[in-house]
């Protein structure tokens, strides 16, 4: 989509000739290992992109952490690196979508340490940390009702065993100086903002929030975090709000200062970084390309966003319940649908460990770099050259890898499993329970990978062809 609209160097793509004069939106992206910030005009056109490392703590087995102000503060380099050379009172709107870890902070807005070295840089239990098992399975014990909508089994990765286990492991340190617990995109939207309203989508997706009923008191009580019906649920959030709702009166002067933007531009209730690009890619407009999904309904789509993990996104008209698959989730996606999320846990980085830390890794990287290749185009390329005639998936034909390195998240939702093809076993799950799926969309960093995107094809039960079919296509974006 950007082709000649812009050219890339140094890590920012900038406008390329002369742009007309109108209105920008800037959109930040807090992923796993970085932040990404896009300019965008009226149209949707990207103008502009950069992006920023993050740090990243694992100080043991199975804790993963990182810092809000070091999140922040990557959130302010990029967004003044797109900005770079435009009129910023040009600029309407700011968004943000950012991993669903949990952000931890004092009654005055400091950060809080989340660990047993007491080290409050680290204030973030990061979104795939699975130091809660104990608490989790606690908690799906009960047999809640709310469990109904996370696929009847809650999952180590969500918030409330997360919470539970800070209560019963850093009391001191943490929980009784508590003052907010955040999602990371609504961290975000505060630091922008100074309103401390939560999305919909973070509280219905990772916090067992119903859109229509608001919080179950009984579920709280009942796992032993009773001290938030208490207070009103004010540490966790009593004032929700639709994504893409405008929040206060905009950016503030102290945010649009570190940001290098104008104080006052609005700024939207936030979305989860997979829901932001679930959002994007399953309302594509698909009209003009001879795809076979043209005219097909929303409801047939399945959004695949494929980075450090995997997100299977399929939306309804009325609610569907799939085994060891989230939701039904009301509106916390696409207004006025019901959203069903299956996943694969650390899918991209199960790939990294099994290339990197083979024995001709070394020898690979060498011919990459030799050719200016990325040790994957490399791979792919080889990969190329010597499937001969058949398909590139035969040259595995039998050798079988179970990929949940990192537990199963859907559809079987076990955290114990450890390392057959995902997305077909999700997509048979939701199928079985009354989605009708004829059309996979994919997006995030894996989908630049056409090896990957054609698996996917190929698995599921496409015709071969890398924006083609499963029984309707296979979209890259």
């Amino acid at each position: 989509m950007m082709g000649e609209q812009t050219r890339e160097g140094g890590g920012i793509m900038m406008p390329g000739g002369d742009q007309e004069p109108g209105s920008y939106y800037v959109g930040v992206d807090v992923g796993t290992g970085s932040v990404r910030a896009a300019l965008v005009d009226q149209r949707g056109i990207l103008l502009a992109f950069a992006d920023q490392p993050i740090k990243r703590w694992e100080p043991q087995f199975n804790h993963h952490e990182q810092s809000s102000e070091d999140i922040w503060a990557a959130c302010c380099v990029v967004t003044k690196k797109v900005v770079q050379g435009i009129d910023v009172n040009q600029i309407r709107g700011l968004g943000f979508d950012a991993t669903c870890s949990l952000v931890v902070l004092d009654k005055q807005f400091r950060p809080l340490p989340v660990n047993h070295e007491g080290d409050s840089r680290r204030n973030i239990i990061m979104w795939l940390d699975h130091r809660a098992i104990t608490q989790v399975h606690r908690i799906n014990e009960t047999k809640h009702s709310v469990l109904q909508c996370v696929g009847g089994v809650m999952s180590v990765e969500m918030q409330a065993p997360k919470l539970l286990w800070l209560k019963e492991n850093l009391r001191e340190t943490c929980w009784d100086k508590a003052g907010h617990f955040f999602d990371l995109p609504d961290f975000l939207s505060w630091k922008a903002t100074g309103v401390t309203a939560r999305s919909l989508c973070s509280l219905v997706c990772k916090w067992t929030y119903s859109a229509e009923k608001g919080w179950d008191d009984s579920f709280w009580k009942m796992i032993g975090l009773e001290d938030f019906v208490a207070d009103n649920y004010r540490k966790i959030g009593n004032q929700v709000l639709p994504p893409g709702a405008s929040l206060g009166n905009g950016l503030t002067p102290e945010a649009a200062k570190d940001l290098g933007l104008p104080a006052g531009i609005a700024v939207a209730a936030p979305l989860i970084d997979a829901h932001a690009g679930g959002l994007g890619v399953i309302g594509a407009d698909v009209r003009g390309h001879g795809l076979a999904c043209e005219g097909q309904p929303v409801t047939s789509r399945l959004a695949i966003i494929c980075g450090t993990s995997s997100c299977h996104m399929g939306i309804s008209k009325d609610p569907i319940f799939v085994p060891g698959v989230w939701g039904p989730y009301f509106s916390a996606m696409i207004p006025g649908f019901w959203l069903n999320e299956g996943g694969q846990s650390v899918t991209g980085k199960l790939i990294d460990h099994m290339v990197q830390g083979h024995a001709a890794f070394p020898e690979l990287k060498a011919k990459a770099t030799a050719r200016c290749q990325s040790v994957y185009a490399y791979l792919n390329s080889h990969l190329d050259l010597i499937k001969k005639a058949q398909p590139v998936g035969f040259l595995t034909v039998d050798l079988h890898v179970w990929p949940d390195f990192h537990g199963n998240r859907s559809p079987f939702a076990d955290l114990t499993l450890k390392g057959m093809f995902g997305t077909r076993l999700i997509i048979e799950a939701m199928e079985a329970a009354g989605h009708s799926i004829s059309t996979l969309f994919l997006c995030g960093g894996l989908s630049k990978n056409p090896l990957f995107v054609q698996m996917h094809a190929d698995i599921t039960g496409g015709n071969g062809k890398n924006e083609q079919s499963w029984e309707g296509c296979v979209s890259q974006t």
